[in-house]
């Protein structure tokens, strides 16, 4: 058995987490504070940190540079740069959002497709397909550094309470939350890693368990399967909720993109 075996895996986490110190249960759930927000990347080995910040050696960088020849390279209706001219700083804070026309959550890769079918009459791209997260990559990094500023009143109220909701959902035949690691042992060893607080700033980017890079949703569905959780499929409504109240969880950190995980 490999491993990394989703099933390997949950036996390892379910083990490890046995072994922390018990905190009391909350009576309710509750956000994490504001001021304890710490990035993904401070977590990580000097090493890959290190990797992430190299704008040579970062292999998200190959997926941000074919998608910038995606976003140039005409065809049907024209090129996503005729019509955006490459102003594109800011754009990925503000999602996901709400689409009024569709009436619907929309994830930044459910923007690109929109574009794609009613403005250049093109084929809508295969969700985790190379092309589209070469373009959502390229779209995402143009607001590195910048914080998200995503709305969670309104329309987009009852996905934000959604996201919430799964976020602290115990789920799988391990009955566990997202909350219960990320909120409750950040900071903690599981075996070698050490578990971070879940911010999804650095996606879409680059994973080395998967040796390329890999959207968020992709990210979700292996942490439902580690806890021997059904995933939902990517670009679901469920994932598309959840992402919201993540980046909304995620407070002033700055977007990554591309970034580099374990």
């Amino acid at each position: 058995m490999s491993r990394r075996d989703p099933l390997v895996l949950a036996a390892a986490l379910v083990a490890a987490l046995l072994t922390l110190p018990v905190k009391a249960e909350r009576t309710s759930p509750a956000d994490l504070p504001r001021e304890a927000v710490v990035s993904g990347l401070d977590f990580l080995t000097a090493e890959t940190r290190a990797l992430q910040q190299d704008d040579f050696a970062n292999p998200g960088l190959l997926w941000v540079d074919r998608g910038r020849a995606l976003f140039e390279q005409a065809a049907g209706g024209g090129s996503c740069i005729q019509c955006h001219d490459d102003r594109l700083a800011g754009a990925y804070t503000r999602y996901p959002q709400y689409d009024a026309g569709a009436r619907a959550l929309f994830s930044l890769d459910d923007r690109i497709n929109q574009c794609r079918s009613t403005r250049q009459q093109r084929e809508p791209l295969a969700v985790e397909s190379d092309e589209l997260l070469a373009l959502s990559m390229y779209v995402a990094s143009q607001s590195k550094g910048m914080p998200y500023r995503v709305a969670v009143e309104g329309d987009a109220g009852p996905y934000f309470e959604q996201g919430r909701a799964y976020f602290f959902q115990r789920r799988g035949q391990l009955n566990l939350s997202c909350q219960q690691c990320h909120d409750q042992n950040w900071g903690r060893k599981l075996r070698g890693d050490t578990i971070s607080q879940g911010h999804p700033t650095a996606f879409p980017g680059y994973r080395m368990e998967w040796q390329s890079a890999g959207s968020l949703h992709r990210r979700l569905r292996d942490c439902d399967a580690g806890v021997r959780a059904e995933p939902h499929a990517l670009g679901s409504p469920e994932y598309k909720a959840l992402e919201l109240y993540l980046v909304w969880r995620a407070g002033n950190l700055p977007i990554e993109v591309p970034g580099v995980r374990r």
